[in-house]
């Protein structure tokens, strides 16, 4: 097994200060100030939130403008009445915190990733490779691979571990593949296109599963959890425990996403946006 010390180790082992692999040059450390395309310094909105849509809106013309206005003006948005059960999401959170909170490291390194592949399933963290000044994320990570159904593998998940933990995620991954493709049909029709339009453009379906577990931070002032980045893919679905953390970039200002328990976050990704 690779000789890395986990960013949830690091903290279990007492560290007071952060290494300096983790620690974000001056202009990209969290703090009160966002910064536009000139570099100039913005003031954080901290007093709005992402838009908030109610999917069993019985009126379409309300639904689909909501949608349009979101998609323009934001590129993310909350869902509620989605349609997914409740109690699944509940039972994501839980599944994945009894993994990286119940489970000894040594359990947890028999589903470690192979760090030399970007595509690789199962148990990792972010890593420097030789001559690589890349800063790190303090965030350790579980992806899973589950659609189409031949990438979805099982017995590379910790079901001996955690016993319900593949019927929570095949039931979470059926769930947001429902999800996803009605949300790719209001998003065609908003943009008063065939339903079908944006499930045809993207094609078969790829989805992978990743649960991430942020450790609490010593110096939180001098790291990031997870870089500023776009996401590749059709749409990013997203359900927060209940820690701020999640920003978005509005206006060249950094906005925090709210958590709220009940709803997803959509977030549009780069293949959406090329395919409208």
């Amino acid at each position: 097994m690779e000789p890395l010390v986990r960013v949830q180790n690091l903290v279990q082992s007492g560290v007071s200060q952060v290494p300096r692999q983790y620690i974000q040059p001056l202009e990209s450390r969290p703090n009160n100030h966002s910064h536009d395309q000139n570099n100039n310094h913005t003031p954080q909105s901290s007093n709005i939130n992402i838009p908030l849509i109610d999917l069993s809106n019985p009126n379409d013309t309300i639904l689909l403008d909501s949608i349009r206005h979101a998609c323009r003006e934001w590129g993310a948005f909350h869902v509620i009445n989605h349609g997914v059960p409740l109690k699944l999401l509940h039972d994501v959170r839980h599944v994945g915190r009894s993994f990286f909170e119940g489970c000894p490291l040594t359990d947890k390194l028999e589903y470690a990733c192979d760090n030399a592949s970007a595509a690789s399933e199962g148990y990792g963290s972010k890593l420097l490779v030789a001559n690589d000044d890349t800063v790190l994320d303090w965030r350790d990570y579980f992806d899973h691979h589950t659609l189409p159904l031949t990438r979805r593998n099982p017995s590379r998940w910790p079901s001996k571990l955690i016993p319900n933990y593949g019927k929570v995620l095949c039931d979470y991954s059926d769930e947001m593949k429902l999800l996803c493709e009605k949300l790719l049909g209001f998003i065609s029709e908003s943009l008063g296109l065939t339903s079908s339009y944006m499930k045809d453009a993207v094609g078969e379906l790829y989805q992978n599963i990743t649960i991430s577990y942020y450790p609490p931070c010593p110096q939180p002032e001098l790291t990031l959890g997870l870089q500023s980045h776009s996401d590749f893919g059709a749409l990013t679905l997203l359900i927060q425990d209940d820690v701020e953390g999640l920003q978005v970039l509005k206006d060249g200002h950094w906005v925090t996403v709210q958590p709220l328990s009940e709803a997803i976050v959509v977030i549009l990704s780069d293949q959406t946006q090329v395919s409208i």
